[in-house]
C-alpha cells in the first residue's frame, strides 16, 4: 500500500462528503484522478483490504429514540436459523451469537432500533413470534456514551 492507498482508507474511515463526486477533493489533494481513486477502492475491496462500503445511520439523530439490546435464550443448534430470521428485520442493526457467562443462558443478541417504546415492544414481539424464541431479556439503551468507528490508519 502506498501513500495514496493510505489516504483513501483514512478518508473512508471518516465522514465522506455528501456530494455527487465525493472523491474529487481527495484526488486533487494527491495529484490523482477521481477514476484512479475509484479504481483503487475497487481493487482494495476485491483483495479484501476493505471489507465493505456502507453508511452509518446515526439512529438517535434520525429519530430512533427507543433502542435495546435483546438477549435471546437459545442453543447453538437453533442459533443460525434464528439469527437469519432476525437479520431479515430492518429494525435490527446487529445480531450475534456469543459465549456468555455461566448462569446467563441468553447467548443470541440483537440490537433493535425503534422510534418509541410501543414500536420497540411490538418489534420484539414480532421477532419472538417469527423465531419461536419466547424467553428473552431486554436491555434498553439509557444513553449513548460513544459512537465512533474503529480507525486503522
Amino acid at each position: 500500500m502506498d501513500k495514496l492507498d493510505k489516504a483513501i482508507i483514512r478518508m473512508m474511515q471518516s465522514d465522506i462528503p455528501l456530494s455527487e463526486r465525493p472523491y474529487r477533493e481527495l484526488a486533487r489533494n494527491h495529484s490523482a484522478s477521481e477514476e484512479e481513486i475509484v479504481e483503487r477502492i475497487r481493487i482494495m475491496l476485491e483483495k479484501g483490504i476493505i471489507r465493505r462500503l456502507g453508511a452509518v445511520l446515526r439512529h438517535q439523530r434520525a429519530g430512533y429514540r427507543a433502542n435495546a439490546m435483546v438477549a435471546w435464550k437459545t442453543d447453538i443448534s437453533c442459533a443460525d436459523e434464528a439469527g437469519q430470521i432476525m437479520a431479515g428485520f430492518p429494525e435490527i442493526s446487529h445480531c450475534y451469537f456469543r459465549e456468555v457467562p455461566a448462569g446467563f443462558d441468553y447467548p443470541l443478541f440483537s440490537m433493535i432500533h425503534a422510534r418509541n417504546e410501543e414500536e420497540l415492544e411490538k418489534t420484539i414481539a414480532r421477532i419472538a413470534r417469527a423465531t419461536g424464541i419466547m424467553d428473552y431479556q431486554v436491555l434498553k439503551t439509557q444513553r449513548e456514551l460513544k459512537k465512533t468507528s474503529m480507525k486503522y490508519m
